[in-house]
């Protein structure tokens, strides 16, 4: 007796005049997989045929990137010169010696927030000292001076930082926009073509990941500046804290009771 294998019941789409109308699925995912050369200028010329509303997403996302990436750079340039010189001016303040020394050495134009904390309260001290007889007269008010002179030195360097989260908080939704947007054009392309191809949706889909990507593009570097930047701002504020306390301390010992030696 011979076994006869039994025909197969899986059949490729178009070997049976019946099952044509698998041939158009199958066709269509794999052209989406197939890799197929792409010419140069694609990118651009998609960016070309975007729709108004798409180019009006693009320009204001890259609006808020340029001004972003130029608060970036001038900030962390800014910080690094600050940081450098409140080191300086710290190491000489801890070494000791006359604070009236020590201020004729201070810079008034310094980038540092430190040295413009010192030069307040000296400035307070000595006018204290020069209607008081030699003495300090108020310790509650050289306190006082000093965190106001804190408070505006940390609104400086806190300054412009607030347009990094705004787009950082923003940008994400600006390019959400410019997707629904692509969204829609691409099913209105849907329903007006005669057939239903990956052509016909091709130019929506291009703008909505487009505005997607862009608004990920220039929200995730202002996050991640913002941060890092309000990192450093924090470190400064709590030296010139501490430095504000050391100068009080200094004060009560050499300038509230006995006569200022400088």
């Amino acid at each position: 007796m011979t076994l006869q294998k039994p025909p197969s019941r899986i059949h490729f789409a178009g070997n049976n005049r019946g099952e044509r109308g698998l041939t158009l699925p199958v066709g269509f995912a794999l052209a989406l997989i197939q890799s197929t050369p792409v010419p140069n200028g694609t990118f651009f010329e998609s960016l070309l045929r975007a729709s108004p509303i798409a180019k009006g997403v693009l320009i204001l996302l890259l609006v808020f990137s340029i001004y972003a990436w130029a608060i970036i750079i001038t900030k962390w340039l800014w910080l690094r010169g600050a940081e450098a010189e409140t080191r300086n001016f710290l190491s000489r303040f801890q070494r000791g010696g006359k604070l009236s020394d020590l201020s004729q050495a201070a810079d008034p134009s310094s980038r540092s927030p430190l040295v413009k904390v010192f030069l307040a309260g000296y400035d307070e001290i000595n006018n204290q000292i020069g209607e008081g007889g030699g003495r300090v007269r108020s310790v509650d008010a050289l306190s006082r001076v000093l965190q106001s002179a804190t408070i505006a030195e940390v609104s400086q360097m806190e300054k412009r930082l607030s347009w990094l989260a705004t787009t950082a908080n923003a940008s994400p939704f600006i390019g959400l926009f410019g997707t629904v947007v692509g969204i829609i054009i691409a099913f209105n392309g849907l329903s007006t073509a005669a057939a239903s191809s990956i052509q016909s949706v091709a130019p929506g889909i291009s703008d909505a990941l487009i505005a997607t990507a862009a608004g990920i593009a220039a929200a995730v570097p202002a996050a991640i500046f913002y941060n890092h930047f309000l990192n450093r701002i924090k470190s400064l504020t709590a030296i010139m804290d501490r430095f504000s306390l050391e100068l009080i301390n200094l004060v009560e010992r050499h300038y509230v009771k006995e006569e200022m030696s400088s």
